[in-house]
């Protein structure tokens, strides 16, 4: 039985599907809002803010270049966002821009995001974004708020 991320894998509540890695020895479940369940008359979406608000780095896809502010998100937990743009790739294929920011107390975290930050899809991107992720994760718990429990 693999990790599973919080997620109700026996009754369904969850959903049906989920995104699910494993890289280098690190079990990784991603809480994709489109993927958790839509619940009719529930204005707020409790069921989906209660995974990805307990969340400490989110990773935000966004299909077009819009402005992306992380304080539109209310959570205690959420501390680093990287932002993944869909670029016009054209005859080079498809590309990624990536941004990321983190609360002020949140220390540096690598790899460094090259200049510009725009990836290829492939394996090194997938490479250097679940790197990105784990190291984030990683800094978020020297911030503060996490620190404090140790």
């Amino acid at each position: 039985r693999r990790f599973r991320g919080g997620l109700d894998v026996t009754h369904g509540q969850t959903g049906s599907e989920s995104v699910y890695c494993h890289f280098r020895d690190k079990e990784i479940m991603f809480h994709v809002s489109t993927k958790l369940p839509y619940t009719e008359g529930d204005a707020q979406q409790l069921q989906r803010k209660r995974h990805i608000g307990n969340d400490i780095v989110a990773v935000v896809f966004q299909d077009e270049n819009t402005p992306f502010v992380p304080d539109m998100i209310a959570s205690n937990f959420l501390h680093a966002f990287v932002v993944v743009q869909l670029e016009q790739g054209g005859p080079r294929g498809t590309l990624y821009k990536v941004s990321v920011t983190a609360r002020d107390d949140v220390p540096f975290f690598g790899p460094p995001l090259p200049d510009p930050a725009v990836f290829r899809k492939g394996p090194e991107f997938q490479e250097f974004l679940l790197t990105k992720l784990i190291n984030a994760e990683y800094a978020c718990y020297k911030a503060e708020k996490f620190a404090k429990l140790e």
